[in-house]
C-alpha cells in the first residue's frame, strides 16, 4: 500500500483548500450578480414545499405581484448560501414552530447586517425537543416583545381578542374603509405604547366583518412595553404586529396565524401584510394585480326576483347606465322564495325581461348565473350532502340565461351566499371563471382555499366588501343606516381602490338601489368625476378581471443587479398587454425600456411600466437609495 508523508498531506489539503475556495467564491459572486428582490419562505424540513401550508403563500405571494422563494433550513444552513442576496426572510405560521439554536442564531445575524425578518406567531417558539422555550420565544429579543410565555401562562398562553389598529395604519395594511369601526376599548393611555401618549379618539379602529361587529383572532399574550413601531394592537393580548429596527435590518412581528386563517377564508390579513412587508418595508417591486395598474371597482347585481322589474327601469334616473361595465347576476326562474309562489323573474316566459338582458349584454354589461332557479330556496336547502338533487336548478338557470342573453354564463353568484364546494367543482367543470364569495370579505379576486386546501385553481373568487356587519343595501336599511353614512363609505372605498391600485366588489340588489338613490347618485358623479383624474378609475366585470388575472399567471419575470442598475426582463407566452409593474420612487429612479414595447408613467410615490404588446419586455432602472 502507498503511503503520503505529512508534507503530502498538507499539499493536498491545501489544494482542497484552494478549490472549495473557488468554489464558494464562485458561488457567492454568482449570488451578488442576482436581483435583490427576492423574499424568501423558510420552511421546516419536516414540511414538503408542496404542502398547502406553504402554497398558501406562495399563491398569496403570487397574487399581490411579489417574487417569493421557498427554501427548506438544511438548505439556508449550506455554507456557500449568501443569505444577503435576499431581500427579506418570512418565518410563516404553523409550519415552522421548531427553530434550532443554529438556525436562530444565523437569522439573527442576517438581521443584525442589515436584512429584514418578518417573524409569524408561532414561528420560532419551540426549541428542538419539541416545547415551548423557556419563559419566553427565543426570537421575544429580535421581535422588541416578550411573547409565547407558556411557563407563566400555561392554557392562557394563546386567547382570542380583537384587533385595533390606526386609520393609518389599516390603510397601509390594505384593509378597506367599512373593515373597521371606532374602537370602544382602547385603554389610554395604552400600557404597551413606549412613548406612552395618549390614545386620540376616533383614530383607532377596530376590524370587523360581515354578520361579525367585532372579529376575534388567536394570539399570544404579549409582556413588557415595546419599543418599535405599533401596527395593531388587542385589549386581549397586547402586541398583534409591528416593526421593530434591530442592529442594521428589523423585524415584522405578526403575532396573528396569517396562514391558518386564509387556509378558512379570511385571508385578507396574509395578502395585507405580505404587501405591507414588500413595498412598505422593502421597496420592492411588483407586478400589479390590475390592467394597466388601474384600480376600480366590480358592481355586482343581483336581480332574483320580479321585484327588481321596476327599479331596473327606476335607477336609469340615478345615471347608472351611463356608467359600467357591471356583472349582472340573475336568477331565473318563475317563483323566488318557494315552489309556485311566482314571485321569480320567469325568464323563459318573459319577453321584456329577454329584451333587457340583450341590452345590457349591448351595454356591454356581463349577465351571470345567480344560483339555482329558486333564490332562497336553493340558497336555503343546497348543502354539501344534496348535488343530486340540486345540481338540476344551476343547469336550468344557467341554459335559460344563455338561451335568454346569447351569451355564455362565466360569472356565479350564491344565493345567500351559500357555496357548497360541489358547486364550485360544478362551475370550473362547466367552464366558469368567477364566482361572488362572502368569505375573504375586503380582498380582491383570489383562489380561495377552504379548510386548508385550494381544490379550485381554474376558478376566481370575488370576494364582497362589508360596511361593519353589512354588505347590501336591504341590509343597510334594515340597519337604519342613513344616505349620507352609506355615501361616505361607497366614496372611501372608490378611492381606496383608486389610490391602491387595486379591484373589490360591492353586490347590490336593484331594489336596494332605489332605498338610497341619494347615496347612489353621488357616489356614481364621484365615479364619474375620477375617471378624468390621474389616476383613474375603472369599472370592472367579474369576466374581464378573471381573464385578466389568468393571463398575469402566465408572466414570467425577474430582476437582475449590475452594480447599482436592475434589469427587468419578462415574457408571456401570448402577450403581455396590459401587465404593470410598480416600482418605489424610493429605490429606483426612472425606468428604461430596453426591448419590447411599454410606456413609463408616475405618480408621487412610485414609476409604472405598463408593457403594450408582445410577448417580451426588457426594462432597467438605477438603484437610487438602499433600503
Amino acid at each position: 500500500m502507498k503511503t503520503f508523508s505529512a508534507r503530502t498531506l498538507g499539499l493536498y489539503a491545501v489544494l482542497v483548500t484552494a478549490v472549495l475556495l473557488s468554489l464558494f467564491g464562485f458561488l457567492t459572486r454568482e449570488s451578488e450578480t442576482g436581483s435583490k428582490v427576492e423574499i424568501l419562505l423558510l420552511v421546516s424540513d419536516s414540511i414538503p414545499k408542496d404542502d398547502p401550508r406553504v402554497t398558501i403563500w406562495q399563491d398569496a405571494a403570487a397574487e399581490e405581484g411579489m417574487l417569493l422563494a421557498v427554501m427548506h433550513d438544511s438548505e439556508f444552513l449550506r455554507p456557500w448560501i449568501d443569505r444577503s442576496a435576499y431581500a427579506g426572510i418570512i418565518l410563516p405560521d404553523h409550519v415552522h414552530t421548531v427553530v434550532s439554536e443554529i438556525l436562530y442564531h444565523e437569522l439573527h445575524d442576517y438581521v443584525e447586517h442589515g436584512g429584514k425578518l418578518m417573524l409569524v406567531y408561532d414561528a420560532g417558539t419551540k426549541s428542538q425537543n419539541n416545547t415551548y422555550f423557556p419563559g419566553k420565544s427565543i426570537f421575544s429579543g429580535m421581535a422588541g416583545i416578550d411573547y409565547a410565555l407558556y411557563d407563566r401562562l400555561r392554557d392562557q398562553t394563546i386567547v382570542l381578542g380583537a384587533i385595533q389598529g390606526t386609520k393609518e395604519n389599516l390603510d397601509m395594511l390594505r384593509i378597506p374603509p367599512g373593515k373597521f369601526v371606532p374602537s370602544s376599548k382602547i385603554q389610554n393611555p395604552h400600557p404597551l405604547l413606549a412613548d406612552n401618549k395618549p390614545v386620540v379618539a376616533g383614530r383607532w379602529q377596530t376590524i370587523t366583518g360581515y354578520e361579525y361587529q367585532e372579529f376575534r383572532y388567536p394570539g399570544f399574550v404579549t409582556g413588557n412595553v415595546y419599543s418599535g413601531e405599533t401596527l395593531l394592537l388587542s385589549p386581549a393580548t397586547g402586541l398583534v404586529a409591528g416593526y421593530r429596527s434591530y442592529g442594521k435590518g428589523g423585524t415584522l412581528f405578526v403575532n396573528l396565524p396569517l396562514g391558518y386563517l386564509k387556509g378558512r377564508t379570511d385571508g385578507i390579513l396574509l395578502h395585507g401584510f405580505l404587501k405591507y412587508f414588500a413595498v412598505n418595508v422593502l421597496s420592492l417591486p411588483v407586478l400589479s394585480s390590475v390592467p394597466n395598474g388601474t384600480g376600480g371597482l366590480i358592481m355586482n347585481w343581483h336581480v332574483d326576483s320580479n321585484a327588481a322589474l321596476k327599479p331596473i327601469q327606476d335607477i336609469e334616473a340615478l345615471g347608472i347606465y351611463s356608467q359600467g361595465p357591471y356583472s349582472i347576476h340573475v336568477t331565473a326562474g318563475p317563483d323566488a322564495r318557494k315552489f309556485n309562489d311566482g314571485l321569480g323573474l320567469n325568464v323563459p316566459k318573459n319577453p321584456a325581461f329577454q329584451k333587457w338582458l340583450q341590452n345590457e349584454v349591448r351595454r356591454g354589461n356581463t349577465i351571470g348565473s345567480h344560483g339555482g332557479w329558486i333564490h332562497d330556496y336553493f340558497g336555503l336547502n343546497v348543502s354539501e350532502d344534496n348535488r343530486e338533487e340540486f345540481e338540476k336548478f344551476l343547469v336550468l338557470n344557467k341554459q335559460t340565461l344563455e338561451d335568454a342573453s346569447g351569451t355564455k354564463m362565466l360569472e356565479y353568484s350564491a344565493p345567500l351566499g351559500n357555496q357548497p364546494v360541489w358547486v364550485t367543482s360544478w362551475l370550473e367543470d362547466q367552464g366558469f371563471l368567477a364566482y361572488y364569495f362572502t368569505g375573504n370579505t375586503g380582498m380582491g379576486p383570489t383562489r380561495s382555499y377552504r379548510d386548508g386546501r385550494l381544490t379550485h385553481r381554474r376558478i376566481w373568487s370575488f370576494p364582497i366588501l362589508t360596511y361593519k356587519d353589512v354588505a347590501s343595501f336591504e341590509e343597510m336599511t334594515e340597519d337604519k343606516l342613513s344616505p349620507g353614512e352609506v355615501t361616505k363609505w361607497l366614496v372611501a372605498v372608490t378611492d381606496f381602490s383608486v389610490r391602491h391600485r387595486v379591484a373589490r366588489l360591492i353586490y347590490f340588489h336593484p331594489p336596494g338601489m332605489m332605498s338610497y338613490p341619494r347615496a347612489m347618485r353621488s357616489w356614481l358623479l364621484h365615479t364619474a368625476g375620477m375617471k378624468q383624474r390621474q389616476p383613474p378609475f375603472q369599472w370592472y366585470t367579474m369576466t374581464d378581471l378573471a381573464r385578466f388575472l389568468d393571463d398575469r399567471e402566465k408572466v414570467t419575470w425577474k430582476v437582475d443587479r449590475e452594480n447599482e442598475t436592475r434589469v427587468f426582463t419578462a415574457a408571456h407566452p401570448v402577450n403581455l398587454s396590459r401587465q404593470t409593474w410598480i416600482l418605489s420612487k424610493a429605490v429606483y429612479r426612472r425606468p428604461a425600456v430596453i426591448n419590447g414595447n411599454a410606456e413609463v408613467s408616475e405618480d408621487r410615490h412610485a414609476w409604472f411600466v405598463v408593457a403594450k404588446s408582445g410577448k417580451q419586455l426588457g426594462f432597467k432602472s438605477e438603484s437610487s437609495a438602499q433600503k
